[in-house]
């Protein structure tokens, strides 16, 4: 199955520049124009003071291991050559709150462990479609 048979992610109105940004190999999270609380994932209203007014800023793109799951089961066709899989919860280090999830690039799931620092990479699927993955900080990867 080749990588446009797969599926996608839908970009809404909300998130259609963090799908932009991505392209361009850049973190990006989104920020409230009325009380400049970050946010991820892009939503179209403040929790916190209830703007509906925001703008996207530079993220650092780290962050550190909460939590995260191996699938040895396939769940689409199209993702059978990438079975086992992990994928990851981060927290990021850009506000406390604020999480990202994404696969686990370079090195397996037994180096993971809760509060591991990670690095944001991008792998381009294709011309039109680039993921966020983590990578484990050299440092700590026994």
């Amino acid at each position: 199955m080749t990588a446009a048979e797969r599926p996608r992610p839908a970009a809404d109105r909300d998130s259609a520049a963090w799908w932009r940004a991505l392209r361009r190999h850049e973190f990006t999270l989104q920020r409230c124009d009325g009380c400049g609380t970050l946010r991820f994932p892009a939503r179209d209203l403040c929790a916190r003071c209830r703007s509906e007014v925001w703008s996207w800023t530079a993220g650092c793109g780290t962050g550190r291991v909460v939590s995260w799951v191996v699938t040895h089961q396939v769940v689409h066709p199209a993702f059978a050559d990438e079975v086992p899989s992990t994928v990851l919860y981060v927290a990021l280090d850009d506000a406390p709150g604020l999480y990202c999830w994404g696969g686990l690039t370079g090195a397996g799931p037994d180096a993971l462990r809760s509060g591991l620092a990670v690095r944001a990479v991008f792998t381009d699927v294709d011309d039109e479609l680039t993921l966020v993955l983590w990578r484990p900080e050299a440092a700590q990867v026994a």
